[in-house]
């Protein structure tokens, strides 16, 4: 037998798999097969994100957005959507003033423009209950009455603001919607779309113009596991996605959180560990209008077998609201009056309240100073402040922790990250809405312009164009069709400051005149002047406020009384014909010599009587 030479099979092996690398692959039917199927899913994924190609051809309309406030400040949300015969007004909000504006209650806006275009607005669309998007319809309807749509339980509480006004008529105008029902309103089919906020009965909404559709997320997030089991309707926002969507406005607030936004759930298990800790009164404070936040602390204060109490109108109002139309289900025996809360051992109370925001005339402020009627702060009380201090507030907050913790009360705020989840989305779930609406333009708002700015570089990111992003402000008005978005001109935009103890407007003149005031003093001038020997007769009065101290006031009159008695010798003798010539003369000096000589520009109020 002939064994084969060792290295001729060595050869024919390495000649064999030669071969077999030189096969292309692309010849065989398999791989044309692939690669066709791969080719075919590339068009699906283009079209699929083609947004140009969903949108309907056939819309040669317009349709104009004007915000009057929510841009550049967090609160105060109103804006309009017109077309050339039909307007509708898009929530109306009120917002917070700064430390400066003495007096100042609430701040609402303008509704100049509305005035002008009055005749082709058909409706108040509603949102939610927030304050910062419904706390200004009272004001806007004491100018105007038009419909307002929305759900339950905004409505109702809005119901309630017309009773405080005593507007109760005004009810009539009410517009009960069901979600996922579009509905005719002037030029605009609109439809409301569950979403999850941080108050019950929240929507986004869907806008049908003769531009196309528009979608506006109003404030919300993208809660999974919410108390009420009601999620966001996310298959909704896929529907008009797939459909095409022209335009996206979504909320800003939280644009520069990373992830998600936690959800509203998880805050109970927090509730649960002080509850079982706390052996003395548990006083739980939120937001008046955050019902599961409450409903809540509620449901952990009937597991520890304590007795419910609600303290304050607003707090009390809402709860009452939300049980009367079945949103939230409590024993009615669980809740016992203000009045009645020193008849059960501190163990077996839980107070819920208002003032979280350390407002002065909040129930829970009143507490921390001894000024309310039934409840006494004492050591062992369990405070629970369930709320994030909103922007500007948090010197008040401060303040009222440290009343608190004063009267020996231990005050749970900041030391737990689940004591208070917020209800606006993070970017995680900004992207999650711009990749289920899929729009050809985005506008952000609800925010300052940093937030938008931030918002827009999110939607960038997720493959929306930059020059199809758009930053606005109050006031701009920007008119969008099928193949542009452009601004068009600008309207009267500001805000009316709200004496919300009297319910009425204080004209900007005096909110002015109360920082001058405030900032630089009055000072008072009182004399006698013999006009005619253009003399000073006896010596003047002068009285100051907040220019100098007691201690100084003598000196400063008989300072006064000199640059008195120099301007009268030097004086033109026409001065001496008019007391208010006179007066306004002696105003420009005596404010010349205070600034010369203290910097300080204070109201001077001179009094002379001519003899």
């Amino acid at each position: 037998m002939t064994t084969p030479n060792n290295n001729t099979q060595q050869q024919k092996n390495n000649n064999n798999h030669n071969n077999q690398r030189q096969v292309n692959p692309k010849n065989f039917v398999w791989f044309k097969d692939l690669k066709k199927g791969f080719i075919e899913n590339e068009k699906i994924q283009a079209n699929r994100l083609n947004t140009e190609n969903k949108l309907d051809k056939e819309k040669k309309g317009w349709v104009r957005f004007t915000p009057l406030g929510g841009l550049d400040e967090i609160g105060g949300n109103c804006a309009v959507f017109e077309t050339e015969d039909s307007a509708i007004i898009f929530d109306c909000g009120m917002s917070f003033p700064t430390e400066d504006m003495h007096g100042v209650d609430i701040l609402i806006p303008d509704f100049t423009y509305l005035r002008e275009i009055r005749h082709k607005i058909k409706a108040l669309i509603i949102t939610h209950g927030h304050e910062d998007h419904i706390g200004a319809v009272p004001y806007l309807f004491k100018e105007m009455q038009i419909p307002i749509y929305g759900t339950a339980l905004p409505l109702a509480m809005i119901e309630n603001k017309f009773n405080e006004h005593k507007m109760r008529e005004y009810t009539s105008y009410f517009r009960a919607v069901k979600k996922r029902r579009p509905i005719k309103i002037g030029d605009f089919y609109i439809e409301w779309i569950h979403m999850t906020h941080s108050i019950i009965d929240a929507s986004s909404i869907a806008i049908q113009t003769p531009a196309g559709t528009i979608i506006h997320t109003a404030d919300f997030k993208i809660d999974h596991s919410p108390v009420d089991g009601y999620p966001a309707d996310l298959q909704r926002l896929a529907y008009y996605g797939e459909k095409g969507v022209l335009a996206l406005f979504s909320d800003s607030t939280n644009s520069y959180k990373p992830g998600y936004t936690p959800s509203e759930s998880v805050v109970g298990p927090t509730f649960d560990r002080l509850f079982k800790e706390s052996e003395g009164r548990v006083i739980m404070s939120t937001f008046s209008s955050n019902i599961h936040r409450v409903y809540q602390a509620i449901q952990h204060g009937i597991k520890y077998n304590r007795k419910i109490c609600i303290i304050g109108r607003s707090m009390e109002k809402n709860l009452d609201v939300a049980m009367d139309l079945g949103y939230i289900k409590l024993p009615k025996d669980a809740f016992i009056d203000a009045h009645e809360i020193g008849r059960y051992p501190d163990n077996e109370i839980l107070i819920v309240t208002t003032g979280s925001q350390g407002e002065s005339m909040s129930a829970l402020y009143r507490m921390a100073i001894d000024e309310h009627r039934h409840v006494k702060l004492k050591e062992g009380d369990q405070i629970i402040l369930s709320a994030k201090a909103i922007p500007g507030n948090e010197p008040g907050v401060s303040e009222l922790i440290n009343y608190l913790m004063k009267k020996g009360a231990k005050v749970a705020y900041q030391d737990f990250s689940e004591i208070h989840v917020s209800g606006h989305a993070a970017q995680e779930e900004q992207k999650l809405m711009l990749r289920l609406v899929q729009p050809k333009y985005f506008l952000p708002v609800h925010g300052e312009y940093n937030h938008l700015v931030r918002h827009k570089k999110t939607a960038e990111s997720v493959g929306i164009s930059d020059r199809n992003c758009f930053i606005m402000q109050d006031g701009e008005q920007w008119e969008i069709t099928r193949n542009r978005v452009r601004k068009v001109k600008n309207v009267k935009v500001g805000k009316i400051y709200i004496d919300n103890q009297i319910n009425k407007e204080i004209t900007d003149d005096i909110v002015v005149d109360r920082q001058k005031l405030a900032n630089d003093g009055i000072v008072i001038i009182i004399a006698q002047i013999d006009s005619k020997n253009k003399k000073l007769i006896g010596r003047p009065k002068v009285t100051t406020y907040g220019l100098v101290s007691d201690k100084e006031d003598h000196a400063f009159a008989k300072e006064m009384e000199e640059v008195l008695l120099n301007y009268i010798k030097h004086a033109k003798p026409y001065v001496f014909e008019k007391n208010r010539v006179f007066e306004n003369e002696l105003r420009g000096v005596v404010r010349k010599h205070i600034f010369r000589n203290m910097k300080k520009y204070p109201t001077i109020v001179p009094t002379i009587f001519f003899q």
